[in-house]
């Protein structure tokens, strides 16, 4: 069958580089002993044919191109009853995975961050993810606190996940060539069931705390009203970026427990 011809509106960049396809499909590690896989955004299928050489993987994909949907369809027969079509985004993982499901893939440059909004929200049916996106995104994701790209994402996923700079890509290995380079990474999920209180307040103050990124954190929570007892806390001089995950989670226990009383 014809190639697929990448769109723009869709953000499509197809991998041409069958090494750096086959590094990736390796990344996975098979940590906490999954089998089911979701591939996104497959295109033409330069994950796929080496996800399906990998013993013990079922493998699913999902893409919304309905030519890039007939051609995976022709070319490859085995992932028959496998391939779905639609939105990874208006995807309900744990009705359509019964067991634990990784999740691989050249993501979307323009809806990276959403998908790994879906992945916080299933967090604890998807064990590991490695995926290709922007490498300003992944440099952000898995950065420490106190660095000048650590924020809202860095400090969610951090919360549930161990996350691993794995290497760059350089833009001349994809069709068409995207105008930034892109890099590699894994999201392995750590053994934090729960966080030690409300996950809604949890996001909501990193989430204030990182929209007013320059002030300090008495002034960028003002609009949350935490307790009067809280406001001579040291902690809240500091600026959102130089507060790890457990800060920002004692902070909202603080909080909690004041409020109850």
């Amino acid at each position: 069958m014809d190639k697929v011809r990448p769109k723009k509106n869709l953000g499509q960049h197809f991998l041409k580089d069958q090494q750096i396809a086959r590094d990736i499909v390796d990344a996975l590690t098979r940590h906490s002993g999954y089998h089911q896989v979701l591939e996104v955004g497959p295109g033409m299928g330069v994950l796929t044919q080496y996800l399906l050489e990998k013993e013990g993987f079922t493998t699913t994909v999902i893409e919304i191109d309905k030519e890039s949907i007939h051609y995976l369809e022709s070319e490859f027969p085995i992932l028959k009853g496998n391939i779905l079509s639609g939105d990874v985004l208006k995807l309900n993982l744990e009705q359509q995975f019964k067991q634990p499901v990784a999740i691989i893939g050249n993501f979307p440059y323009n809806i990276s961050s959403q998908i790994f909004f879906k992945v916080l929200e299933f967090k604890n049916h998807v064990p590991e993810v490695v995926c290709m996106l922007q490498k300003e995104v992944a440099e952000r994701i898995s950065s420490p606190p106190g660095s000048k790209v650590y924020g809202i994402l860095s400090v969610l996923l951090q919360a549930f996940y161990d996350i691993e700079y794995l290497f760059t890509v350089s833009p001349e290995v994809f069709n068409p060539p995207p105008k930034v380079q892109s890099a590699v990474i894994r999201l392995k999920r750590n053994n934090t069931l729960a966080l030690d209180c409300s996950e809604k307040l949890y996001f909501q103050l990193v989430k204030q705390g990182f929209n007013n990124r320059r002030k300090t954190l008495r002034n960028a929570l003002k609009p949350i009203n935490l307790p009067i007892e809280m406001l001579d806390l040291e902690v809240l001089d500091k600026r959102a970026e130089q507060l790890s995950v457990s800060d920002f989670v004692n902070l909202c226990k603080k909080a909690e427990e004041l409020w109850k009383h």
